[in-house]
């Protein structure tokens, strides 16, 4: 029996889950640290966040944390926690500072300031951008590099954690599966950091591993999940399907925030007809109206007019490299855009302290329901989430959890006979029909009929799939999280009988005068 020396097991390589490891470690040389993703080190949502991180610093004067916090609290709709705004928005200048030591380096003007720009709903410039439009990119970049360095860390990558271990609602460890072999980390503290669920839906700028496997663990485990129901669509993805990986490209929010309008095929700029804030509304109002517009055009997409900005290739490069692929040149043609799954803002309920209900369970990042969002994320908080709330479950753990044995023995399966392999077509069939139908009838509107509609899909799916806790590849074991995340999402939409942000209901248009969180648990 291999024996080995553990103070935490992270799942999942976004900027979250690589920026605790390396908090974790440091000022504490003899920790060890185990780092599981299911995919490459580095491959995650957080890789491909363009637009920017908030940063509410203290040398910038047009800005201050009340402005931050009441821009938050507008866009999340009456369901944030004004609380964790705050705190949250307080600790960004320490955070941003402290990535700096670990080689992010943010854009500059020739005097050496950072470069600030403005997002939808946003009251002043506080975003930071890396590369101009690649910040997500370079931030990864950076701590996978610092994680490579570090030999106190340890990474399993094209690994995948199948379930939690518990006793007594402790969670204990974890199991996961590689190459057909399962095996069993034991362990005191395991944080999730496994990203979104943007791959339910047909339509999504995520990435294909972002297949909502966090929120599926934690709900097996127990734990307490809240607002399921808070899908964020961007208004401006790509219209253009990337079969290569799975997903749309994402036309950052900061084109928006530089001045960029948007058109449906006739050339009529519309949001002025939708709202006074225009194209700098939240993202919730822009998204509803782009795809209003492309029912009134019965068109499969709007337009995005760049070409009055100074320099966009210069400012987004890359954006102009990707839509230059698509013989787009966005200095001279109007961008094709359309509404696409984007970000979660529901999630597995956590404390400041990335606490959940479960003990020894930790969640951070998009996987995590911290009450900064609300019922609708502001652009460029979810960076800025991801790695305060990193550096301070880090900070609770090292002074409040002591060091364990973990012990790595093969994890030998009770129903291996039972297991049967399913063709991969038909896995890949039974994907499509689950995306298609959280894309018809539980997306950017939703009533009582198409939820029940989706409901009745997803447990005809789940007939067919027809697989208990086991199952015989990671293909299958995601289909197994998709369902189960996406009938979280439905039940969750079913009991929100009321319109709220990214929660549009067509048959019950209000906004309820008390705002009250959803919370679900198995």
């Amino acid at each position: 029996m291999e024996q080995s020396k553990y103070s935490a097991v992270i799942v999942g390589s976004g900027i979250s889950g690589l920026y605790t490891a390396l908090k974790l470690e440091q000022n504490c040389s003899e920790a060890r640290i185990l780092l599981v993703t299911k995919s490459t080190l580095g491959e995650s949502n957080s890789y491909y966040a363009q637009g920017g991180i908030v940063a509410v610093l203290k040398d910038n004067t047009a800005d201050s944390i009340s402005s931050h916090v009441q821009d938050t609290l507008k866009a999340g709709a009456g369901l944030n926690n004004e609380d964790t705004v705050k705190f949250i928005s307080e600790n960004s200048d320490e955070v941003i500072n402290d990535l700096l030591k670990f080689g992010v380096d943010f854009d500059r003007d020739e005097t050496g300031s950072f470069k600030l720009t403005k997002e939808a709903a946003h009251s002043v410039n506080r975003i930071l951008h890396c590369g101009g439009d690649a910040t997500g990119r370079e931030i990864e970049i950076a701590l996978v590099k610092a994680i490579k360095e570090n030999q106190n860390i340890e990474v399993r990558e094209n690994t995948t954690v199948v379930d939690l271990i518990l006793e007594n609602n402790i969670c204990k460890g974890l199991i996961t599966f590689d190459n057909n072999i399962y095996e069993k980390i034991n362990s005191d503290v395991v944080i999730l950091a496994t990203g979104g669920l943007g791959q339910i839906y047909q339509c999504t700028t995520n990435p294909l591993g972002a297949t909502g496997d966090g929120f599926a663990l934690a709900y097996r485990a127990g734990a307490v999940l809240r607002d399921m129901e808070f899908v964020q669509f961007h208004p401006t993805a790509l219209a253009i399907d990337d079969s290569e990986h799975h997903n749309r490209f994402l036309i950052s929010e900061a084109v928006r925030g530089e001045g960029a309008k948007l058109c449906d095929k006739n050339g009529y700029y519309y949001m002025k007809d939708y709202d006074k804030r225009e194209e700098l509304a939240p993202r919730d109002i822009v998204a509803r109206a782009n795809f209003i517009q492309m029912r009134k055009t019965n068109s499969d997409f709007v337009y995005l007019d760049a070409t009055k900005l100074e320099n966009p290739s210069k400012r987004f490069p890359t954006i102009y490299k990707k839509c230059a692929q698509n013989g787009i040149d966005i200095e001279k043609d109007f961008i094709p855009v359309a509404p696409a799954a984007h970000y979660f803002m529901g999630g597995v309920k956590t404390d400041l302290n990335g606490e959940t209900s479960v003990k020894n369970l930790f969640a951070i990042g998009e996987v995590a329901s911290t009450g900064l969002h609300g019922a609708n994320r502001l652009a460029s908080n979810s960076l800025l989430e991801c790695v305060v709330c990193a550096y301070k479950t880090a900070e609770y753990i090292r002074n409040n959890n002591s060091l364990y044995h973990s012990v790595r023995v093969e994890f030998q399966l009770e129903q291996d006979a039972k297991v049967k392999i399913t063709d991969e077509d038909i896995i890949q069939n039974l994907k499509s029909r689950l995306k298609t139908t959280m894309w018809q009838n539980v997306g950017i509107f939703r009533d009582e009929n198409s939820l029940n509609q989706a409901l009745c899909n997803i447990e005809q799916i789940e007939n067919e799939f027809n697989k208990g806790d086991y199952c015989v590849n990671i293909e299958e074991y995601e289909l197994r999280n998709m369902l189960i995340t996406s009938k979280l999402v439905v039940k969750s939409a079913l009991q929100r009988k009321e319109s709220r942000g990214a929660h549009y209901r067509t048959d019950f248009l209000q906004t309820d005068k008390t705002a009250k969180h959803s919370e679900i648990k198995k």
